[in-house]
């Protein structure tokens, strides 16, 4: 039992001296390919969402719940509006990594041209919903100062008191390329520049005469100013005209009655003009996370609405900024397979590594090629390195006294029987005493020379 449980431990112990080093070589090339690739994503991000009001505060919250179901914990960054989550985004040291921000709201884009580019290192994760330009105003502001029950180009509202939000939102931005296209100067209005729910309190206590805002129809505000007596909805009637001068607004409709049907509310189809929300991410920002986020917004943003069909958003279509290639991978493939069987960790790791431990172990296939007859050799070596001492004697004979040589060579053969090699090499072992006795023999009885 002692002598089996010896010859294992001999066959173990050389079997690691063996494929040890190739096993530690192919772990250490999967950990510098784990450390390149970075498979593991940071636990946590800063999303920079808009007023507590609005539709991004909202989605940002929906956002937070979905990431939070698998693992990522998503801190909510308040801010004045587009505008200000740039200038997050672009600050350096900044903690932002991701924010809403809308079409449009960025000045250092070349007005009216579609193929400009913004000059930062930011990615668009696509295009996320329909932000109508709502502007509500009061219908005995438009009798008093339009001189009409309503009203329907931007050129009417010279004279009046317009809020149209603080800076940093991206409101002011967009309504300032509203009114260069109407070829109307600025300083023709009373520009205010409240936040949203003092702009509403003096738009519903008479002043102001109009607010204006930037939102999806899922924003509070804009679902109680629909619903206010005396507010009405400014209706773009040049919407198409709009959406050619300034290539970042689509056109879109308010239908008759879908605020309220049984009030027939809106009493008839409303033009609106729209920029597109989109989700923008720091250029390093890690691409699991950009996975995730771009999942959550298929969630958040695919079912139908007002102003778009179930399945037209996120969209990859975004002609202000290149889109993710990580974003890029989920609009022409969907999520990967393996997220269907697995965590999003575990799916995630081997997705991004699978193609280095194809390439590590196509590259050792080779080199594992040696390894078992590496083995064989370390075995057969346990037994073959006598012959040298072997030979020796054999070499000594008639030069060294035959007693002396006889003596050395019993000691030989009593260190050989202590060798152990497992019973597949026993008979190497068995041949190396053989020869032992071989050369005992002829130094006991010497051959007469001749």
């Amino acid at each position: 039992m002692r002598a089996t449980l010896r010859e294992a431990l001999i066959s173990l112990r050389e079997f690691l001296l063996t494929f040890a080093p190739f096993v530690l070589l192919a772990a250490g090339l999967v950990y510098i390919a784990y450390v390149l690739l970075d498979p593991t994503p940071p636990k946590r991000l800063t999303l920079a969402t808009g007023q507590a009001q609005g539709a991004y505060a909202e989605f940002g919250r929906r956002y937070a719940q979905i990431l939070k179901e698998n693992g990522v914990e998503v801190r909510l960054r308040p801010t004045v509006g587009a505008a200000e989550n740039l200038a997050l985004l672009r600050d350096p040291g900044g903690e932002v990594d991701v924010a809403f921000v809308q079409g449009g709201a960025d000045p250092t884009l070349a007005r009216g041209d579609p193929d400009a580019k913004a000059p930062d290192d930011l990615v668009s994760l696509g295009n996320l919903f329909h932000e109508p330009v709502w502007i509500f105003y009061r219908a005995d502001s438009a009798a008093r100062l339009a001189k009409a029950p309503a009203i329907d180009a931007i050129g009417q509202l010279a004279g009046w008191r317009v809020n149209v939000g603080p800076p940093g939102s991206g409101v002011p931005n967009l309504m300032a390329r509203l009114l260069e296209v109407n070829d109307l100067d600025p300083a023709q209005l009373t520009l205010l520049h409240e936040p949203q729910t003092p702009a509403v309190v003096e738009l519903l206590e008479g002043r102001s005469d109009a607010v204006v805002f930037a939102s999806a129809p899922e924003s509070l505000i804009v679902q109680m100013l629909l619903r206010t007596p005396g507010i009405r909805l400014f209706d773009f009637a040049q919407a198409e005209a709009y959406t050619r001068r300034l290539p970042f607004l689509d056109a879109v409709t308010l239908p008759r009655g879908v605020v309220d049907l049984a009030k027939d509310l809106p009493p008839a189809d409303v033009h609106l003009v729209a920029p597109t929300a989109t989700l923008l991410a720091r250029k390093g920002t890690h691409p699991a996370l950009e996975q995730l986020l771009v999942q959550a917004a298929a969630e958040v943003h695919g079912n139908a609405g007002w102003f778009q069909k179930k399945g037209d958003f996120p969209s990859p279509r975004n002609p202000e900024r290149p889109l993710s290639p990580e974003a890029k991978r989920f609009y022409d493939n969907g999520p990967p397979v393996l997220q269907r069987y697995m965590t999003f960790w575990a799916a995630n790791v081997v997705d991004r590594m699978w193609p280095a431990i194809l390439t590590i172990a196509a590259m050792l296939l080779p080199l594992s090629r040696i390894l078992p007859p590496l083995y064989d050799f370390r075995m057969r070596s346990r037994v073959f390195r006598w012959y040298r001492q072997l030979r020796a004697f054999e070499a000594a004979i008639g030069k060294r006294a035959n007693a002396e040589l006889l003596a050395e060579l019993e000691a030989l053969e009593k260190r050989v029987e202590q060798v152990t090699v497992p019973l597949s090499y026993a008979d190497e072992l068995y041949a190396l005493r053989q020869n032992i006795r071989m050369v005992a023999e002829r130094l006991i009885d010497p051959v007469p020379a001749r």
